[in-house]
């Protein structure tokens, strides 16, 4: 499945490709990821959310936000593309 036939924003051809693949390289070192949406930051409408629904334990997902953040920040610096991906664990139980 396009992981980016669902969004519902406007972007260009260089943003989707860049989105794609920041998601395969994630996915491909957390295979346990799925992306369950796209959303803009609420206080910066040209930031992309990626929202990625993760299933494994609080360290892993620890993990997996720092190498997300690295590449995330690699494609801002490289394109001027601010991309995030935001986690959602619904292993996780709030205390």
């Amino acid at each position: 499945m396009n992981t980016l036939q669902m969004i519902p924003l406007r972007m260009n051809h260089k943003q989707r490709e860049l989105i794609e693949e920041l998601f395969q390289t994630v996915h491909a070192k957390y295979p346990q990821t799925r992306i369950t949406g796209y959303e803009l930051n609420p206080e910066d409408k040209e930031h992309i959310w990626v929202i990625v629904e993760v299933m494994m334990d609080e360290d892993t997902e620890i993990e997996l936000r720092a190498f997300a953040a690295d590449l995330c920040t690699d494609i801002l610096l490289d394109y001027g593309y601010a991309v995030s991906i935001m986690t959602e664990n619904p292993t996780l139980v709030a205390t």
